[in-house]
């Protein structure tokens, strides 16, 4: 049991960066080139006010990073099966958050940014699904804020991959948490029955 807290609270320790970075680039998608004028003016792309990193793959995700680094922690009540269901439950909702933070990142992604066209205040490439991605010679087209398809792709692809790394830790996790709670019961009575 020792070895499978330690790994959990490895596993909580690694998400603590991981979700400090996806709460950054969210922060840093509603400045745009670090400008502040249009939050102000309401000139963000609509997934931003999503807030996935923020949100999901952020604050969402510090549960289970506490709850994995915090393992064992407390000796009053808890036995290890139910301290390892407790983490399997943090878990999921990490799964959950960074599953939202990776599905809002896309979605924003495939969207692109919201930006000043000679048309006036637009989606430029909505209705691309994506394409645009592959076309760098049509980002010209955003003429404010200035360089905002290079500022939303970076950062969006960053939110996609802390996104992806979140889901796998937590996964890990949800895998030695399940083994533990179910399998190690069974152990001690194997143990017990033949002390006996």
């Amino acid at each position: 049991m020792c070895c499978s807290v330690g790994f959990a609270r490895s596993l909580g320790l690694a998400l603590l960066p991981l979700a400090l970075c996806s709460v950054l680039a969210n922060l840093l998608l509603l400045f745009p080139m670090g400008e502040i004028t249009y939050i102000q003016q309401d000139r963000l792309a609509s997934y931003i006010w999503y807030f996935g990193g923020l949100g999901g793959g952020g604050l969402l995700m510090l549960i289970p990073a506490v709850a994995f680094i915090t393992l064992g922690k407390c000796s009053c009540c808890w036995n290890e099966s139910l301290m390892m269901c407790g983490s399997v439950l943090a878990a999921i909702i990490g799964l959950l958050g960074s599953g939202y933070c990776f599905v809002i990142s896309g979605l924003a992604l495939i969207q692109g940014p919201h930006c000043f066209t000679s048309y006036g205040w637009s989606y430029p490439f909505a209705d691309q699904r994506g394409r645009y991605l592959l076309q760098p010679e049509n980002w010209s087209w955003c003429l404010q804020p200035i360089n905002i398809v290079e500022w939303n792709v970076t950062l969006l692809c960053v939110l996609l991959g802390l996104a992806v790394l979140e889901f796998i830790i937590c996964l890990l996790q949800l895998g030695n948490g399940l083994v533990n709670a179910i399998c190690r019961p069974c152990c001690y009575k194997q143990e017990y029955s033949l002390n006996a």
